[in-house]
């Protein structure tokens, strides 16, 4: 059953999204962590503009290699909605972290260091479905062809 999975487009699709989602999330901490220590940024600044660099390089890798796009489409269009997306991503990440340090700051001033791969976990759900239903190309349907029920 794994095989199969692994195998599928779905499963190519997510172990895809996977290796882009941690390279993203690399440059998403190493940022953060600089913007924060080296720059002396609040942490959700900090995070703000690391999410954001993040955000940009996850878009460009997921069209040319996570998701079948159309490429009739709107260009604009299509990242217009990813960008609204990617705040949306952008608010929970920040809420996550937030509320992480929240509660563990008083135990580690670095607490953030912990709390972000928390933070990226339910982003990374979030963003997975959002562009799959918004993002991918739909099947084409063939003529005559009876919907299935």
């Amino acid at each position: 059953m794994i095989k199969k999975l692994i195998n599928s487009k779905l499963g190519q699709q997510i172990i895809k999204f996977g290796a882009v989602g941690f390279l993203c999330f690399f440059i998403e901490y190493v940022l953060l962590i600089l913007f924060k220590e080296l720059l002396g940024w609040p942490v959700i600044a900090a995070n703000t503009l690391a999410f954001t660099v993040s955000a940009i390089v996850n878009y460009i890798l997921s069209i040319l290699f996570v998701f079948d796009t159309d490429k009739k489409a709107n260009q604009g269009k299509q990242f217009a909605v990813f960008f609204i997306f990617a705040v949306g991503g952008l608010i929970l990440n920040n809420v996550v972290l937030k509320l992480g340090t929240m509660v563990l700051d008083p135990f580690w001033s670095r607490s953030y260091i912990i709390v972000k791969p928390f933070a990226t976990g339910v982003v990374m759900v979030y963003n997975f479905i959002t562009r799959k239903i918004f993002i991918e190309k739909k099947p084409e349907k063939e003529d005559g062809a009876e919907e299935k029920q």
